[in-house]
């Protein structure tokens, strides 16, 4: 049965860029009110527990760095079309650094512990046009050669003056550590390319969405593909472009929720009201699904003790082509795991996935949504024959009182509303 159509409101940039909104509720910083440009190590709450290290750290602020880059690059959406771009790279070397760019693996760490190997990443930067993808110099083809590896990669920077830490948080990518502006860059080693990474690469007449898919399907991992993505590495020749970071992770999420969705909507209903969670890293993910066509929400509750109205975003059977400008990157970051366990059960279902932000959070971006969403739907439901039994579950797992979520919730109301044949049996 399908729904009335999902509401809301266009954004630029094909809804990838991210609303101020979204940076100030992820940056609830009582220094810079979520102004990430004001940003300074001296005085970010966030950075607590890691300042005194940082600081000791003389090999981070240098002008001439040599590390195992994880491999990783940044694109900035500052002053976009003309952005800033660069390798991550960490003063170390002869060691796997992979994990610090792996964010699928980081949910067995602790908070202080991600903080520490991401802020190791020295961030080069070099403006450049986004178009400029296609006809890369130097510095810019050395980063696209680099982002295509899957081994850490020995990399070799300079830069115009020692690097300094400014603005580390975003409210989609992870932290990244001190940066400066590029003179010059190497690569000192051989890059380890996927052959199926490298074949797509060198095909300049297939689509981006079709390219994230089948590299996907392929194995490759999704830090790595949203990487390629990021550095304009993917597309036809004449629309290959430099992606943000931040936009990058949002729409690769989405274009591999849209390669599925049309499978799992052929597939039979579950039969149960099913309910799953995972907490970590100050956050808790549940999700419901429920016997029905595909349909979504995202709900997400920020400072509890306040007990708020969580913001939400959702679509019915029908889909949604307008922004989820509430809950924004968050809302594919859950939406894709859903879609992925669905697809592996060969089984459709709606689902409400809710999600809880505790104190001690540090911004960390919407990956630990997407990784603990997972995580959750690994573990085994816990099955229930209605509605009602469903959400009483759902109230012991969530700390936030289960009427605060039911204000926001589109999909429960219509649960709750609808009426079925077989309820007049």
């Amino acid at each position: 049965m399908t729904g009335p159509s999902s509401a809301g409101s266009p954004r630029a940039e094909d809804g990838i860029r991210a609303t101020l909104a979204e940076v100030r509720r992820e940056i609830a910083c009582g220094v810079c009110r979520g102004d990430i440009k004001r940003c300074r190590l001296a005085i970010c709450p966030y950075l607590g527990r890691v300042r005194d290290w940082f600081e000791e750290r003389r090999d981070l602020q240098t002008t001439n760095l040599f590390g195992a880059s994880p491999p990783s690059a940044f694109v900035g959406s500052w002053g976009y079309p003309k952005v800033l771009v660069g390798p991550l790279v960490p003063p170390v070397r002869d060691e796997d650094t992979s994990i610090l760019d792996a964010s699928e693996s980081w949910l067995s760490y602790e908070l202080p512990e991600i903080l520490r190997f991401r802020l190791t990443l020295v961030r080069g930067k070099a403006p450049r046009r986004v178009a400029e993808a296609r006809a890369p110099d130097s510095i810019l083809s050395t980063v696209q050669e680099a982002a295509m590896a899957s081994k850490p990669i020995d990399t070799e920077m300079w830069f115009t003056k020692k690097p300094t830490l400014v603005s580390p948080f975003s409210s989609r990518a992870p932290p990244s550590g001190p940066s400066a502006d590029i003179a010059k860059v190497d690569l000192t080693s051989n890059p380890s390319v996927p052959r199926r990474v490298d074949d797509l690469v060198s095909d300049t007449d297939l689509r981006a969405g079709a390219a994230v898919a089948d590299l996907y399907d392929h194995g490759i991992s999704q830090s790595h593909i949203t990487r390629v993505f990021s550095v304009g590495l993917l597309g036809t020749k004449d629309r290959r472009r430099l992606v943000p970071t931040e936009w990058s992770i949002t729409a690769v999420d989405d274009i591999l929720a849209k390669s599925l969705v049309r499978e799992v909507r052929s597939f039979p209903w579950i039969s149960d009201f099913e309910v799953t969670s995972a907490s970590g890293l100050a956050n808790n993910v549940a999700v419901l699904m429920f016997p029905q066509a595909f349909m979504f929400e995202g709900l997400e509750a920020w400072n509890l003790a306040a007990n708020p109205t969580p913001a939400h975003d959702h679509e019915f059977a029908g889909g949604r082509t307008t922004y989820p400008d509430q809950i924004a990157g968050a809302y594919h970051a859950t939406r894709l795991p859903v879609l992925e366990h669905l697809a592996s059960r060969r089984r459709q279902a709606g689902a409400i996935v809710f999600m809880e932000v505790y104190d001690d959070w540090v911004p960390l971006g919407v990956w630990r949504y997407r990784e603990l969403a997972r995580a959750a739907l690994r573990t085994k439901p816990a099955r229930f024959a209605s509605l009602d039994a469903a959400e009483a579950e759902l109230g012991r797992r969530l700390r936030l009182p289960l009427e605060n979520w039911w204000r926001s919730s589109i999909l429960r109301a219509y649960l709750r509303g609808q009426r079925r044949i077989t309820g007049y049996a």
